[in-house]
């Protein structure tokens, strides 16, 4: 069964709470995550909540990484979807684990954009010649 994109849920519990509350460590960690999975950034915006807490989002060419932290908890929730086969998000998850200090983390695996089944591989970036005609 072949997909368009790999989209990863990352549970990080038990991380360094300095870390998760800092603006600028959470997103250099996100941004540097994407370049370590040789991911394409296209945009970058985050912001800081009061009293403490950051969401955030890497815009890749291949799709995203977002984030929210909750310092006061030692959690924070990612996402990590990448289109394509080329952008490897097991790296970008590795990364952050080891950068925001996760003592446990969890991973869940989901493949988006499972449209044939007929286990042909569908192409990340397509030409008029190989658009899908949608189902009916």
């Amino acid at each position: 069964m072949h997909a368009l994109g790999t989209h990863l849920l990352v549970e990080l519990r038990d991380c360094n709470p300095e870390i998760l509350k800092d603006l600028n460590k959470v997103k250099n960690a996100m941004v540097a995550a994407a370049m370590e999975a040789k991911a394409t950034i296209v945009d970058i915006s985050f912001h800081e909540f009061n009293p403490f807490g950051i969401s955030g989002m890497v815009v890749i060419a291949e799709s995203h990484l977002s984030i929210h932290t909750w310092p006061e908890y030692s959690y924070a929730a990612v996402d990590i979807f990448t289109c394509g086969d080329v952008i490897k998000p097991e790296v970008a998850s590795s990364f952050l684990i080891e950068q925001f200090e996760c003592k446990s983390s969890s991973i869940v695996e989901i493949k988006r954009g499972i449209l044939s089944h007929d286990n042909k591989k569908l192409p990340h970036k397509v030409s008029p010649s190989t658009i899908l005609e949608p189902v009916v």
